[in-house]
């Protein structure tokens, strides 16, 4: 409707030039005008609807699309390498150049471009021959769209690809402001920063210019088609094939059916940034989610029984496993220590324990089975987990302790707070449980995040626990305090517990040491101990 009411304006003039001025109709142009406003008035009425359906389509661009990515990305499998955190947030932006791209007035003129023969069948209605102007010019433009779109493509992908590594690095610094600064690497930031800028600069620069190319042509052959139209039809009126309103009628026509070629131009250009966009979403959503790919079976009494078979393991882009051959049985209850020097092994078995990652191969049982059989939601929500990073989320202490679970009273958060600790620092601030935290948990001390990571591992009464270094950041007399309180959370519990502090493994029954990815002794506590005591001397 809105490209029909686009051609009674043509009509309108025509009419006025050849009816209305030569016969002094105003009786006519009254009646013409009035019917021209009406027209007005719904053109109006529909480009708003049509402006809000558009706006819609964007909206559910934002809505469903980003929902789905987030999801993707809360269960997108770490063992296929999740990149950079920053290409990754900017990979996620780029939802706005999809939203761009269905939500842009521009994509309107695809529903305009069949609407080019029916106002050059009317134009040669009016003008005969003339219709052959804008006819003769139009595969200028497509010509020029078409020979553009390779180098187009190209571009787009570089582009994209320069944006992504710009957002890395931007991401990393402001991430790790802190380190920056204190080891003063600013500098070598500030290069990448300038080669990532002038990078992306010169490939968005060279994807304008050629962008340009088919805009402005259009643009001119825009103007042709008038000032063709306009010479043509002066000798269709000499020749009396064509009238003043006629001419005036055609020059308005021929500019109608050229400018959604320009439209058209302008499309292409977007076309391709949504392209490579989508692509690259369309890459991260098709990765395989953590997880079986059938339906997972349920833990309903997980008693906390855990088996390491045969296990190798392989970081993504690893030269060398970091497992190799680990085979060992915790049983339910048992209290394990895993030691070992840095790299060894630790905190990957920790890592695989939780289904972070699969193992490359072997088996990684849970009550008798297969991890990769189990929702990776029901096993780490049976299993405790405290790690070395102790990041905290931007919120509430409350929040950062329960995380959303409903099925977790007040009651049990007080009770996993004292035996962490956390509460005795909690119940002097004003804001108590309430106290919201900046980014990363900025503002409290190290020994404050762990604590209230350690609650967070401790609430509900998983029967697993994992606690890598669960003291690192207290003092002797802290930890002493600690180490009394944990005593009695462990009970009845499977614990394997990370550690380099010899004060810890008084909480454990049996100790399985590490050397690069293998196990070297396993046994009770005391027996590894007198064995690594011999074995220190003698190296």
């Amino acid at each position: 409707m809105i490209n029909c009411f686009a051609l009674v304006t043509a009509l309108f003039t025509m009419t006025v030039y050849d009816r209305v001025v030569p016969n002094n109709a105003t009786d006519s142009l009254v009646g013409l005008t009035i019917g021209l406003f009406v027209v007005v008035i719904f053109d109006f009425i529909l480009k708003l609807l049509r402006a809000y359906f558009v706006d819609v389509a964007g909206a559910r661009v934002d809505r469903d699309i980003g929902k789905a990515i987030f999801r993707q990305i809360l269960n997108m499998r770490l063992d296929l390498g999740k990149g950079s955190t920053g290409g990754l947030a900017g990979l996620v932006r780029e939802i706005e150049t999809l939203r761009d791209f269905f939500a842009s007035a521009t994509l309107t003129a695809l529903v305009d471009v069949p609407f080019i023969v029916i106002t050059l069948a009317i134009l040669a209605s009016i003008g005969g021959s003339i219709v052959f102007v804008p006819l003769a010019l139009i595969p200028f433009v497509v010509f020029t769209a078409a020979a553009t779109q390779p180098t187009m493509q190209r571009l787009s992908a570089k582009t994209l690809g320069q944006a992504l590594s710009k957002q890395a690095v931007l991401v990393e610094t402001i991430g790790s402001l802190e380190t920056v600064k204190s080891a003063n690497a600013g500098d070598l930031l500030a290069k990448r920063w300038s080669k990532a800028l002038e990078d992306h600069a010169s490939a968005t620069l060279q994807q304008r210019i050629v962008s340009t190319i088919t805009i402005n042509m259009a643009g001119s052959v825009q103007t042709l088609a008038y000032t063709g139209v306009v010479i043509f039809g002066v000798g269709a009126i000499a020749r009396q094939e064509l009238t003043m309103g006629g001419l005036i009628a055609c020059a308005i026509l021929s500019g109608r059916a050229v400018s959604p070629l320009s439209m058209i131009a302008s499309l292409l250009t977007r076309i391709h940034a949504a392209r490579t966009a989508y692509n690259q979403i369309d890459g991260m959503m098709a990765q395989p989610e953590e997880g079986p790919a059938g339906q997972p079976l349920e833990l309903r009494n997980l008693d906390g029984d855990i088996e390491f078979r045969d296990v190798d393991f392989r970081y993504p882009n690893a030269a060398e496993l970091a497992l190799t051959q680990v085979s060992f049985r915790i049983a339910a209850g048992e209290h394990v220590a895993l030691i070992g020097p840095i790299g060894s092994g630790k905190s990957t078995i920790a890592r695989l324990l939780i289904g972070l990652y699969p193992p490359t191969s072997g088996l990684v049982l849970v009550g008798g089975t297969d991890i990769r059989q189990l929702s990776p939601r029901d096993l780490r929500q049976r299993t405790g987990a405290l790690f070395q990073d102790n990041v905290l989320l931007t919120g509430s202490i409350r929040e950062n302790i329960l995380l959303g679970r409903e099925d977790v009273d007040e009651e049990e958060m007080l009770r996993a707070s004292r035996a962490s600790l956390a509460h005795d620092f909690i119940s002097q601030l004003p804001s108590g449980y309430d106290l919201t935290l900046s980014d990363r948990g900025e503002g409290l001390s190290g020994g404050q995040r762990q604590s209230i990571a350690m609650a967070r591992a401790l609430i509900g009464k998983p029967p697993i626990l994992i606690f890598d270094e669960p003291t690192s950041s207290v003092d002797a007399e802290t930890e002493a305090r600690l180490m009394r309180n944990l005593r009695s959370e462990f009970e009845n519990r499977t614990l394997i517990l990370i550690t380099h502090r010899p004060s810890l493994l008084a909480l454990v029954d049996r100790i399985v040491m590490l050397a690069r990815g293998r196990v070297v002794v396993d046994g009770a506590s005391n027996d590894v101990l007198r064995k690594v005591q011999r074995i220190r001397p003698a190296a």
